[in-house]
């Protein structure tokens, strides 16, 4: 991070830095000092919020704005997002909001905001009802990815990253998919090429489809795999209790389930999703406490129903290949509950 030029990418002679408890001790000073090397006009306010998912809410959203108001940032003032997802998306969130948008740049520390939440701008906050229900589509002027900064991520949040990755394979990139099977142990233990490779193949995925369906009306659905079970298990079982992409990995089991279930896709695909998520160290399975009652309760909030309609995304076909649709047998989804559900 200290070797990086900010310089084209700053605006305006005010920065604020938007990071957490965590990542601040670590990584906060070399970016203060990146950011101004070569640049002794720029003055350099930050924000440490509460690191975790429970705090992406409104009342912690207002700390970064209580800030840039104190602070007296212009129009002309550049945001940036030091840490992972939930960082990027508040800080995104609020460069989006704050005097009605300002330039804001991402540099995601951990593999979840590398590989996926730190590109594409979504951004947005989290409301006691659903995940994610509060937010604005509004893009970075840069993301800056520093590889070394996984040096000091936990293993379970490396692991987290890593349904993201899966899902890229599983829905449009078989040849990736295939490539994860054989390098897993290598991730796992954070092979730094192995990594970059990950990494960059992921954001290529991302952004490709970001860029045909900015706003969402259909391909870029489809990045949402295992998603809307996930949302249902953070929502359901608490923010913060598993990490996105825990909930993200048992919720495309959960998909995958379904689409066996409909005739969509051979049991092999099913057999290697499980797989590749248990040398992960994912979780396969919701937390024992998750109803069908809670799936449904929070699924019906989905940001992806339509007219009463809940969307999914299904895999279908050969592996690499999946759908975003609303037509499908209610009876397959109520029986996949039912085999994950206790009650």
């Amino acid at each position: 991070l200290t070797s990086c030029r900010f310089d084209r990418h700053v605006h305006g002679k005010k920065v604020l830095v938007v990071t957490n408890t965590t990542i601040a001790p670590l990584y906060l000073d070399k970016v203060v000092d990146a950011l101004t090397k070569g640049n002794p006009n720029v003055s350099v306010e930050n924000v440490i919020l509460p690191d975790g998912e429970k705090y992406k809410n409104m009342e912690t959203l207002m700390k970064v704005f209580d800030k840039a108001i104190e602070s007296r940032l212009d129009r002309r003032c550049t945001f940036v997002a030091l840490g992972g997802g939930v960082i990027g998306d508040m800080c995104g969130f609020a460069a989006a909001a704050f005097l009605r948008g300002v330039n804001f740049i991402q540099i995601p520390t951990t593999v979840m905001a590398q590989v996926d939440s730190s590109v594409g701008g979504k951004t947005g906050i989290n409301h006691p009802l659903g995940k994610n229900l509060i937010g604005a589509f509004y893009q970075p002027q840069c993301v800056l990815i520093d590889t070394d900064t996984l040096n000091t991520l936990p293993d379970r949040e490396l692991a987290s990253g890593l349904a993201e990755v899966i899902k890229y394979g599983l829905i449009r990139d078989a040849e990736f998919f295939e490539w994860q099977e054989m390098n897993m142990e290598k991730l796992m233990a954070r092979d730094p090429d192995a990594f970059a490779y990950a990494i960059k193949r992921s954001c290529e995925n991302k952004a490709e489809v970001v860029s045909l369906d900015e706003k969402e009306s259909g391909l870029r659905a489809t990045l949402n795999l295992g998603h809307t079970f996930g949302h249902a298990i953070e929502t359901g079982f608490g923010y913060g209790e598993w990490l996105h992409g825990e909930a993200v990995a048992a919720g495309t089991v959960m998909a995958v389930d379904m689409s066996y279930r409909l005739g969509w896709i051979d049991s092999s695909i099913m057999k290697r999703v499980n797989d590749i998520l248990q040398r992960a160290k994912l979780p396969t399975a919701p937390p024992e406490t998750m109803t069908v009652e809670m799936f449904k309760s929070v699924m019906a909030v989905d940001k992806k129903v339509a007219d009463g309609l809940l969307r999914l995304i299904l895999l279908k076909g050969p592996l690499g290949n999946c759908v975003f649709t609303g037509e499908y047998d209610r009876k397959a989804l109520d029986d996949t509950l039912s085999a994950f559900c206790k009650s």
